[in-house]
């Protein structure tokens, strides 16, 4: 299973709190995140990454490429409502990209344990 991983400044402790609360799970998975997110998550939770750009940088457009072939299969996007994004237009054509291409997408902690809980079951 190929799962992407995002999150934004206010919610990489969040992302890395999740992912070690599902690491068994995850290490069985292809895991693809955004520079500093990957980053973090192979430093603190152990687990093995490929890291695009960071997401300003473009690597929320290249996880949604990857998406858009069928080389992803969920995204848990971790994103911030409360702070302004300057590549929200890049983060808003990935969350329509999962719903065109109909791939699951948790945004906030709650639906992310909700998604990775049903997907460990499988």
């Amino acid at each position: 299973m190929n799962i992407a991983l995002i999150a934004h400044d206010h919610k990489k402790d969040d992302m890395v709190l999740l992912a070690k609360e599902f690491a068994e799970f995850l290490s069985r998975c292809h895991l693809v995140a955004t520079g500093t997110t990957g980053g973090r998550l192979h430093a603190e939770a152990g687990l093995v990454v490929e890291c695009m750009l960071s997401g300003p940088m473009g690597g929320d457009l290249q996880i949604g490429a990857r998406l858009a072939v069928g080389e992803v299969d969920a995204v848990v996007f971790l994103r911030d409502p409360m702070t302004p994004q300057p590549h929200e237009p890049d983060i808003n054509a990935l969350v329509r990209a999962c719903d065109v291409h109909n791939v699951p997408c948790a945004t906030n902690v709650a639906g992310a344990r909700l998604l990775l809980g049903e997907l460990s079951r499988r």
